[in-house]
């Protein structure tokens, strides 16, 4: 192996006192919603909210003082960017990011913060790593790279020593995969210490690249995803081949399952989750019977989501569970109808969020009129209650939007 147990223990030395000692904790509300029993590790506490403050910090700690002299430079697409700024700011190293124009802003503007020069380049992490390359050989930086390091990974690694200390009896640990740094560190420690203990991989499916180099797929890598800090097109040999020896099993996750696992950690465990730190809660979610049963341990990752896109997945999670749900109802244009309804509605036990009143339509008769109604519902139940009774009423209510059908 590239990277051992020793040089793991060496970088747990280099983090003590300098990085959170992140809580690890059951959560039984998870475990109650995928059928395994769930503990999570809240990386999502660390400084900069990601656990890339660990390998960061093992790396640029690791630097002599004329490398440090002439500076570092790193490729990102945010959480790697923000730690490896905040600790070259700590420890005085000049430092440049370049980052993807793709960003998320909550993510450019957090790495600035840090005093770190920013540079955006290119629409995905490959393009920006090659705009890496050319100010290594411009400016003579030292490369800080987000995983195909040797102390990179051995930085990440501690998070398992740490899991397995507090909760040595788990099955497996389900591991985000992005470049392979975070899995790569972490099986090695998790299987040094514990054989027998599962490693899962989880991708997300628009970005399959270490699927991809393990079981010599060619599945497409590419698209807008959620889990943008996984959304790696290319894994280096370094990752690969301790994948290959040590991962048990990879798994791909849709959007979907990114969404609703960003929403779980939200809601039920009232923490912020980005959709890459919630891949490996997206993987229970989409394939629930892989682990029924089993003590898993999960990493949240990373929380650096934009609040906007926050805000619609939980909205769009209402959606799902038809507790927003959204119709068209046809009506007479008469006065007083509009209030009709909204007494009706009221009586029903809905809450109107959003009303808008159509005449022009072509296919609405010249005495006629559509409503288009947005209301907040108990659960899918109560929404197709109110759709049945507006029907009895002769209103025709036709779903709109992915709004809730009548069953």
């Amino acid at each position: 192996m590239p990277v051992t147990l020793a040089d793991i223990e060496e970088a747990r030395r280099v983090l003590k006192d300098a990085v959170v000692h992140t809580p690890m904790l059951p959560a039984p509300k998870l475990s109650a919603l995928t059928g395994a029993e769930v503990f999570v590790k809240y990386e999502n506490f660390q400084i900069t909210n990601s656990f890339k403050d660990r390998g960061a910090l093992v790396k640029l700690a690791s630097l002599s003082a004329a490398e440090r002299a002439r500076g570092v430079v790193a490729m990102s697409a945010g959480n790697h960017a923000q730690s490896v700024a905040y600790h070259a700011a700590r420890l005085h190293i000049p430092a440049t990011i370049v980052m993807p124009v793709t960003t998320p802003f909550v993510k450019l503007a957090a790495t600035r913060s840090h005093g770190a020069d920013v540079v955006l380049h290119g629409e995905t992490v490959n393009e920006a790593q090659e705009r890496v390359g050319e100010l290594v050989r411009e400016k003579g930086y030292v490369e800080v790279h987000p995983y195909a390091d040797p102390r990179i990974i051995a930085g990440q690694g501690t998070i398992a020593l740490e899991m397995l200390e507090e909760f040595g009896e788990l099955d497996c640990l389900v591991i985000p995969i992005g470049g392979g740094g975070l899995i790569g560190g972490n099986a090695v420690a998790a299987k040094a210490l514990r054989p027998d203990i599962e490693i899962v991989g989880v991708e997300c499916a628009l970005y399959p690249s270490m699927w991809n180099a393990v079981r010599g797929d060619n599945r497409p890598a590419g698209g807008s995803t959620l889990a943008e800090g996984i959304a790696v097109k290319s894994v280096s040999g370094l990752t690969v081949s301790i994948v290959r020896e040590l991962v048990d099993d990879l798994l791909l996750v849709g959007e979907p399952d990114l969404e609703r696992a960003v929403n779980a950690y939200t809601t039920l465990q009232k923490t912020v989750a980005e959709g890459a730190g919630a891949a490996g809660l997206a993987a229970l979610l989409a394939y629930p019977e892989r682990f029924r049963g089993k003590r898993v341990g999960l990493i949240l990752s990373g929380a650096n989501i934009d609040p906007r896109i926050l805000a619609s997945i939980t909205v769009r999670e209402l959606e799902r569970e038809h507790r927003i749900v959204s119709f068209r109802l046809s009506i007479p244009d008469r006065p007083g109808t509009l209030g009709l309804i909204a007494t009706r509605l009221g009586a029903l036990g809905a809450n109107i969020l959003e009303v808008e009143h159509k005449r022009l339509l072509l296919d609405v008769p010249a005495k006629g009129a559509k409503l288009d109604v947005t209301i907040e519902t108990r659960d899918a139940a109560h929404a197709n209650e109110i759709l049945t009774a507006l029907a009895a009423d002769g209103y025709q209510p036709a779903p709109i939007d992915g709004g809730a059908g009548i069953e």
